[in-house]
């Protein structure tokens, strides 16, 4: 299904229209996405020496949140590129340009298409304030380091500030340090 037979295609532009659901991310199966539903568009210009790939890629994927690993949707957006080349065997000569054997005639483009969607999910990627896994975060908030400069945790590393700071009003420290705050420390 996303195979392209490129020895058969005319000279100018050809369009192609997919939806990849969870049945596309099982059968990738790979690392940062298990389900989604994203659409894309690939227009493949074809000139007399190569094959010029545009791809606009738009929707939703579910993976794990960086802090309480449940699912959360993530929306994706991206257009990437890629040039196509006939030769003797195949090789991706960079990011953008592959060449597949023209014995061939036609290239796969399932895992270029995945490697797009999961390069444009961020790093950290997290549940929006206060929509994490409640027992998650009381467990990590119990298990969590304060840093020593302020005293105060990093909102986003964490979750809502104000389900952190007890009922006098402050933040907790961590014990381990309070020894620490009564040294006398002169700045030379």
């Amino acid at each position: 299904m996303y195979n392209i037979s490129l020895k058969n295609l005319s000279i100018g532009l050809h369009t192609y229209e997919y939806e990849l659901d969870r049945k596309f991310f099982e059968a990738i199966d790979g690392d940062e996405v298990r389900k989604g539903n994203v659409k894309v568009t690939v227009s493949v210009r074809r000139t007399s020496s190569m094959f010029e790939f545009d791809f606009d890629i738009k929707g939703v994927v579910q993976v794990p949140c960086t802090r309480c690993l449940d699912d959360m949707n993530q929306e994706v957006e991206t257009k990437n590129r890629l040039i196509v080349k006939f030769g003797k065997e195949y090789s991706e000569e960079s990011d953008e340009i592959v060449i597949i054997p023209e014995d061939e005639g036609e290239i796969n483009i399932a895992w270029f298409l995945y490697e797009f969607i999961a390069l444009t999910i961020p790093i950290k990627h997290v549940h929006p304030a206060g929509e994490c896994n409640r027992m998650i975060s009381s467990k990590l908030r119990k298990h969590r380091a304060v840093s020593a400069e302020d005293g105060e945790e990093d909102e986003d590393e964490i979750g809502d500030e104000e389900e952190f700071i007890d009922e006098e009003g402050t933040p907790p420290t961590d014990p381990r340090w309070d020894v620490l705050k009564g040294l006398d420390i002169d700045e030379n």
